[in-house]
């Protein structure tokens, strides 16, 4: 088996608590030799932790070598360093959110292309094998008349706490203006000049609700309107009702609740004679897995309820060995940076919804 040489840009909580030791595990896939941060420190302390080899601030000079491929996990906008990626012939890996504007994904889209090389979405969710399980599940019914998701959302901080992530403050002045200037241009482009709610909301949508939103597509197809959206609580709660082409709805919310250590996500689909519930753990965990419920009735006309068990092995780790699939066997990217324009173009639709308090029939 072929090792893809990958180099890590951004080495926060995602990679300390996910990418690194999952690289690690996956020793007979991927080496790496060179980390990348705008903290000194913070490179060098992840470099000294997972046993790679060199460790720099500036992202050109990881491209300068003979990587492979970058995985990208830094502060967003991540666009000008994922085009340099596919400029400097590297397949990427582009944690969520991929981009904030459709003018930031058809730049990349068309990198990528020139490049021939590999672009893919961090989505883990539609790698999970709880997931991949009931979309089996669903692909089998009928038909589907309702789908609900509930994403309700503690502090991050109330998670991360379990785990030991290093964070330094060395970064030099000055080195996130150009990221925020890029920030507020994409911001810009994608959703125009709104209100304070509606831009929190976009983020909300574009970082944490992302997942429901590429998992709602990959298990049933786009939507093809947006019905309605609600935005309360200063931004940090959301609804929407998405119509469907056979005329199902879905009403998926997501609430910040700070304080409270429960974490819930699920999408359930519901037909006539069937119903598959997927429940996640929050993504910053390790170990937990995922659920599938299934509830129906049989030819015998006898109601059952049953909840398989899950394959082990982590939504995380499974999106790496598709990455290594991709590159060495040239298998089709199951969450092509392509595909994530649909989530994009989706995003603005159900801000434009909220704002313009209409309809919005999706393309």
């Amino acid at each position: 088996m072929s090792r893809v040489r990958i180099g890590v840009i951004g080495s926060g909580a995602i990679a300390q608590v996910h990418h690194l030791p999952n690289l690690a595990l996956l020793h007979r896939e991927f080496v790496v030799p060179i980390i990348c941060d705008l903290s000194k420190k913070t490179a060098e302390a992840a470099a000294k932790r997972f046993k790679i080899p060199e460790y720099v601030t500036d992202y050109r000079e990881l491209l300068d070598t003979n990587v492979d491929a970058v995985l990208l996990c830094h502060g967003d906008p991540k666009t000008n360093i994922a085009l340099a990626a596919f400029e400097a012939g590297k397949h990427v890996f582009i944690e969520k959110p991929v981009c904030f504007s459709l003018q930031e994904i058809d730049a990349m889209i068309a990198a990528q292309k020139k490049a021939n090389k590999v672009g893919q979405a961090g989505y883990m969710k539609v790698h999970d094998p709880a997931f991949q399980y009931a979309k089996n599940e669903v692909d089998s019914m009928d038909s589907y008349r309702f789908v609900q998701i509930n994403h309700l959302h503690p502090n991050n901080r109330l998670h991360l706490s379990q785990f030991d992530v290093e964070r330094y403050d060395d970064i030099p002045d000055g080195a996130l203006e150009p990221s925020i200037s890029a920030r507020r241009q994409a911001v810009a482009d994608a959703i125009g000049d709104v209100s304070p709610e509606a831009e929190r909301a976009f983020f909300l949508l574009s970082g944490s609700m992302i997942h429901d939103l590429y998992s709602l597509r990959v298990m049933l197809g786009p939507p093809s309107e947006v019905v309605s959206a609600e935005v309360w609580s200063n931004g940090q709660g959301v609804s929407i009702v998405f119509g469907f082409p056979n005329g199902a709805r879905c009403i998926a919310t997501w609430v910040d609740l700070p304080d409270l250590w429960d974490f819930k996500e699920t999408l359930e689909i519901y037909g006539d004679n069937k119903r598959v519930v997927v429940s996640y753990p929050t993504g910053f965990s390790r170990g937990i897995l995922s659920e599938v419920t299934i509830q129906g009735i049989d030819a015998a006309g006898t109601t059952y309820s049953k909840t398989p068990a899950i394959e082990w092995e982590s939504a995380f780790v499974r999106e790496l060995r598709h990455f290594h699939d991709c590159i060495t066997n040239g298998v089709d990217c199951y969450t092509s940076i392509e595909s994530a324009r649909m989530d994009i173009e989706l995003i603005i639709s159900i801000v434009r919804c909220y704002v313009e308090k209409s309809p919005v029939t999706c393309n």
